[in-house]
């Protein structure tokens, strides 16, 4: 069998693991687990049915989702943890950051604005919010943004919004090697092909574009940030000799494992081992290039209906998220989707978010358009 053949093959046998609905255009919101993240999950809740060493069986998935993530972004395993959420991990890096500013976007989903803002509220690293809902947080703006007191840039690797990717190269070179560069990868890790090692701290829950369900997160944080971000909010588990109960503080463990705050549900990391496992079998590169080519057929069929594309329309910017403009109608023509079998995410009265993967029927893609064409 030719490499292509292996290629085709490989491919094949990743879409058939897959079993969402025909018209599911929601993966930006929630990306349905495959059959086998399903039966790994099944097995281990088997395994703890039946008692005896289950917990010493069952917690050494956290090593497998840790391996794995470490393959595919690019950090060194020992730079690789985990944690129970985007949102839980980015708490613990704001918290965990004393002194000076932070610049982040008021454009963010809220998971990477409200960390800051409690941090700041309780006299920690200060927020400094650019910009409004839909600023983009581009390498100018971030240089704009930038002064003598800013430590770090928080920022998304894809827009929720509208898909746009972020320039992390352009960003790395703004801010400078001083300054820590915090990047939520949650709307991209999985799919997007991207230089993660751009960033101090990556975080990326599992239950979007990974498909592993919801309940862990990886953690990967760079030699720098484990320098200066305190482990403020770590727990029992992220420390030496966590089972050598003496009372006493332990120092941290030294890397990324740190931020650990307790042991996490087996069948959470099982099911993100089994999920990363799975993206590895066909590669990033491979389901971003489907992906990308989804999200273009869905824009062309769009413009035919002649329905507004509020997202990038450069296919290297395209990170499977296309949002259609419906002024004033929005509500009423993401009814009309949802009768037809069609799941989108409905944003405020004039826009309606669809998110394609490479598992997507390209069937579905004029069909949306279709439904939304009486709409324009």
């Amino acid at each position: 069998m030719s490499t292509t053949e292996r290629d085709a093959a490989a491919f094949a046998s990743y879409q058939a693991s897959f079993t969402e609905a025909p018209g599911y255009l929601n993966f930006a919101s929630f990306g349905p687990p495959s059959r086998a993240v399903r039966e790994r999950v099944t097995h281990l809740l088997e395994i703890a049915g039946e008692g005896g060493d289950a917990g010493e069986t069952l917690h050494g998935e956290d090593l497998r989702a840790r391996e794995a993530f470490a393959r595919l972004s690019g950090f060194p395993l020992e730079d690789v943890g985990l944690t129970a959420s985007t949102s839980l991990g980015l708490f613990q890096v704001a918290f965990g950051l004393t002194g000076g500013s932070v610049l982040v976007s008021a454009g963010e989903f809220p998971a990477n604005t409200y960390p800051w803002l409690r941090t700041s509220a309780a006299g920690r690293a200060r927020v400094e919010l650019v910009g409004g809902p839909g600023t983009l947080m581009t390498p100018d703006v971030v240089a704009r943004g930038l002064t003598d007191d800013t430590v770090a840039v928080s920022v998304s690797a894809v827009d929720f919004r509208t898909g746009y990717r972020a320039d992390l190269a352009g960003i790395r070179g703004a801010i400078g090697p001083d300054r820590l560069l915090v990047v939520d990868g949650i709307q991209g890790f999985g799919v997007a092909d991207v230089e993660w090692t751009l960033a101090d701290v990556l975080v990326a829950g599992a239950q979007k574009w990974i498909r592993a369900g919801w309940g862990v997160a990886a953690f990967a944080a760079s030699p720098r940030a484990l320098e200066r971000i305190d482990p403020l909010l770590t727990g029992w588990t992220g420390v030496t000799a966590s089972r050598r109960y003496d009372g006493e503080e332990h120092p941290p463990l030294p890397g990324a494992q740190r931020f650990s705050i307790s042991n996490l549900s087996p069948y959470a990391t099982g099911g993100l081992a089994e999920a990363l496992a799975l993206i590895e079998s066909v590669g990033v590169p491979a389901i971003e290039g489907i992906i990308a080519t989804h999200a273009q057929a869905l824009v062309e069929q769009l413009d035919t209906a002649g329905v507004e594309v509020l997202s990038p329309r450069e296919r290297a910017d395209s990170a499977g998220i296309v949002v259609a403009g419906i002024p004033g109608r929005a509500a009423e023509a993401h009814a009309a989707l949802a009768d037809a079998g069609i799941t989108a995410t409905l944003h405020g009265e004039d826009r309606i978010r669809f998110s394609v993967h490479a598992t997507t029927r390209s069937e579905v893609l004029g069909e949306a358009a279709k439904v939304l064409a009486p709409f324009a």
